[in-house]
């Protein structure tokens, strides 16, 4: 059951790291490192569904590494 639970959080880790690397303010670099001058922009269609998914695939991971530190 630790085999499961860990292999399965490195995959929620992967996953995880994709969705917030797909997650993108602007198309140049600077918009990483906090630029861009926008404070609030609306979500919609996709990019709502995409930062709902990271919400759940952090939730996922947190419960993940709870479970991994009970069961261990």
């Amino acid at each position: 059951m630790n085999t499961i639970l860990f292999y399965s959080q490195i995959i929620v880790s992967i996953a995880l790291i994709a969705l917030i690397a797909l997650q993108q303010r602007g198309a140049a670099l600077g918009s990483a490192f906090g630029g861009g001058g926008e404070f609030y922009s609306a979500r919609r269609g996709a990019q709502k569904k995409l930062y709902y998914a990271t919400i759940g695939a952090a939730g996922l991971f947190i419960l993940l590494g709870i479970l991994n530190l009970i069961i261990a």
